[in-house]
């Protein structure tokens, strides 16, 4: 039997992983964590503790875990190559990137030739989950695996469903997020709808919540982050387009129809292009703003 994970290297502390490291800190374990942005790693050691590291590499040093939660598959693959020499045979990579499959497959098979094994643990809640260790994770990998990466994933998140081999997790992940930006999308067109018959948008909200019509989005954004114009839930615009890409290319794969799928991936490629990068996810909403020639709560 594999010993206990204490030891953890974290690499990619931004919105979501510092808070998610920190769980891990006040969880006992001993952290070092790693992140592109200069001086970001020694800032979290002195707020939150744990020990910064220079690079990927030093986090991995010594480490009984890595975790990773970068932007792409990309950045996961130049950080597996950068782990493999540093880590001892019987370490473990959980990559918590909502990433490929298809190249998550590929890492894995490359880490399990040097005897370090991998599972795929992306995650869903956003930042205010992320921060009370209250994640939905979703894992893909060999239970033996996922066996020795609870303790790790429970500190973190407080729903772990999992959903087959390595790359399930991810898959599941970017098709979870396909029916979120569905609903985010179609819930704003509904309330501008009822704006123009009369109906007030917030309280067009609280129907939706009590009734079928209910949703992520009626619950957690359409008040908090489009009605208040606030567009800052902390999940990035760019971030779900690249996940719609993820889950439209495992239709592709799959060789399933997804009409109304690749229409909703359409629409929100159209609002980043409109909007540029560096937008929240939420902001999306100012697309059918736009094409309607109404803003939601009042003003055209």
């Amino acid at each position: 039997m594999s010993a206990p994970i204490r030891n953890i290297g974290f690499v990619g502390i931004g919105n979501m992983g510092w808070p998610m490291a920190a769980n891990l800190v006040k969880a006992g374990f001993a952290v070092t964590v790693s992140d592109a942005v200069p001086g970001r790693a020694g800032q979290f050691a002195r707020e939150i503790g744990g020990q910064p590291a220079a690079g990927a590499a030093q986090a991995g040093e010594g480490a009984d875990a890595v975790v990773t939660i970068l932007p792409t598959s990309k950045q996961v693959a130049e950080v597996a190559a950068e782990l493999s020499p540093v880590l001892a045979a019987g370490a473990l990579v959980i990559d918590m990137t909502s990433g490929q499959p298809g190249k998550t497959r590929e890492i894995a098979a490359d880490l399990a030739a040097r005897g370090i094994g991998m599972i795929d643990a992306p995650v869903s809640g956003g930042v205010p989950r992320a921060r009370n260790g209250s994640l939905a994770i979703m894992l893909g990998g060999e239970d033996a695996l996922l066996d020795r990466a609870a303790p790790v994933l429970q500190a973190m998140g407080t729903s772990l469903h999992r959903c087959g081999g390595i790359g399930a997790g991810q898959a599941m992940k970017a098709l979870n997020n396909l029916a979120s930006a569905g609903n985010f999308l179609m819930g704003v067109e509904v309330m501008l709808i009822g704006q123009r018959f009369g109906l007030d948008p917030a309280k067009m909200v609280d129907v939706l919540n009590a009734s079928s019509g209910m949703s992520d989005s009626s619950q957690r954004k359409f008040k908090q982050f489009v009605l208040s114009r606030r567009f800052d839930d902390g999940f990035a615009l760019e971030l779900m387009v690249k996940d719609l890409g993820i889950a439209l290319e495992v239709g592709r794969q799959t060789e399933t129809p997804t009409p109304f799928a690749a229409l909703c991936r359409e629409m929100w490629a159209a609002a980043l292009a409109s909007l540029g990068p560096g937008n929240n996810h939420t902001a999306s909403a100012q697309l059918p703003e736009k094409l309607a020639g109404e803003i939601l709560g009042g003003n055209k």
